[in-house]
Formats: C-alpha cells, sequence, structure tokens
C-alpha cells in the first residue's frame, strides 16, 4: 500500500469519474431520495462530498503555505452547510460536486514535494499532509456507496479494499469499545488482530466485504466466523 499521495491520484480520478457519471443522470426525484445514511437523503451525501472537496484544500493550503487554516470553519458551520445544499437542483448539485472536485485536484497539483511532509489538523487530530489524497479517496468510494444508487463494497477495487481495511483495524486495536478479533481477508495468509487474541474468533471474507462490515456499510451477510457463532458488534466507524 504505496504512502506515495502523486500515485493515488490516478485511483481518485476514476473514483470521481464514476462518482460524477452516475450523479449526472440523477433527477429531481434521485437527489431527495433517502442515502444510506440515517437522516440523509442523497442530496446531504453530495453536499457533503462537495464540502468535504474544499475542506481538503484547506488543509492542502495549509501544508503548503504554513499557515494555520482549519478544515472547517467551525462544526456547526459544516453542518449548517450542507443542511443548506441538500435541496438544490440536481444541476446545482452536480456543479458544485465536480467543481470542488477540480479545486483538489487543482490543489494537489499546487503542492511542492516537501510539503507533503508537513502536518495538518482534522476534525479529527493531526495528520500527515501525505494522507490527504487517500482520505479524499477514501471519502468519494464509501460515500459513493452511500448513495444506494447501485454502488456496492464489492465495486471497489482490490487495492482500496484491503487499504480501508488495514486502516479500520489499525485503529480499532487500541479501542476498549471494539471487541477482540481476527479479522482474515480471501488471499491472505495472516490475520489482523483487533484486541487480545487469546480466544478471539476469526471473521473471514472478501477484503470489501470485511471492511464495510467494519465501517457500518454491510451487515456481514458474506463473513464468516469460526467458531461458529454470532458476528461480534465493531463500534461506530468515524
Amino acid at each position: 500500500m504505496t504512502s506515495d499521495p502523486l500515485l493515488l491520484t490516478g485511483d481518485l480520478d476514476d473514483a470521481t469519474a464514476r462518482l460524477l457519471h452516475v450523479v449526472g443522470a440523477f433527477d429531481a426525484a434521485d437527489v431527495a431520495a433517502d442515502s444510506l445514511l440515517p437522516g440523509w437523503t442523497r442530496g446531504h451525501v453530495l453536499t457533503h462530498l462537495a464540502r468535504n472537496a474544499d475542506a481538503f484544500v484547506n488543509l492542502l493550503t495549509s501544508a503548503r503555505t504554513g499557515e494555520s487554516i482549519p478544515m472547517y470553519a467551525s462544526a456547526a458551520t459544516r453542518a449548517t452547510d450542507i443542511e443548506a445544499g441538500a435541496a438544490r437542483p440536481p444541476a446545482a448539485l452536480l456543479s458544485d460536486l465536480r467543481r470542488s472536485a477540480e479545486r483538489f485536484t487543482e490543489a494537489v497539483a499546487a503542492m511542492p514535494v516537501a510539503a507533503w511532509a508537513a502536518t495538518v489538523e482534522t476534525r479529527r487530530g493531526p495528520w500527515p499532509a501525505a494522507s490527504l489524497v487517500w482520505g479524499r479517496l477514501r471519502e468519494v468510494e464509501v460515500h459513493h456507496v452511500d448513495l444506494a444508487a447501485g454502488y456496492r463494497p464489492g465495486d471497489w477495487s482490490e487495492a482500496f479494499a484491503q487499504r480501508l481495511l488495514h486502516e479500520v483495524a489499525g485503529g480499532l486495536a487500541d479501542r476498549a469499545d471494539a471487541p477482540a478479533m481476527l479479522l482474515r481477508f480471501d488471499g491472505s495468509a495472516h490475520e489482523l488482530v483487533v484486541g487480545d487474541p487469546t480466544d478471539a474468533p476469526t471473521v473471514a471474507g472478501p477484503a470489501a466485504e470485511l471492511a464495510a462490515w467494519l465501517i457500518g456499510r454491510s451487515a456481514g451477510e458474506a463473513l464468516t466466523v469460526t467458531p461458529d457463532g454470532t458476528l461480534p458488534t465493531p463500534p461506530e466507524w468515524i
């Protein structure tokens, strides 16, 4: 799994193109329909994705200039902007999504090599600037699923699914509210360990299905548990 952000830009371009193609076919009823996220319509998800791109531009600018620029002006502003934009017509939502993605691409292109080593302050703490392209790719791929428009975790590339699985499992490793478990994805000779592995069940299946289950985008129907039993209950993801 590469740590070079520029090696992920092609994947992000492809993911964004897939998303824009789907959204380009939405009509007013489509954008007003419920997403997979409780309380959010598809319009909410699309507005969030656009504002998230701008938030990542803020972080890239901070890394490039050395200025302290917040990801969002405030949590309240973030929520207000999403709510205010959710009911816009399909064409406005699509244009906003496309233009914000273009701004992100331009901000990545403007980054000097040295700036990728900077640390930026996200809503959930400090992040290396080199992780921002991955962060945006993750947002696009996961929220594309949340649109409930035919794109599913099984459509993720194997590379994306494995990287997401490793990231989420790593984040759970030291969480007191995470159940102990061993995660084994298809084709892997090793297990990802969450908590105390002693007597922990092994949950196995495709990397995409494991990742989707851990982040609450799947009930885990495609997964198996050894020894036989019910699936553990992962804590809420970010």
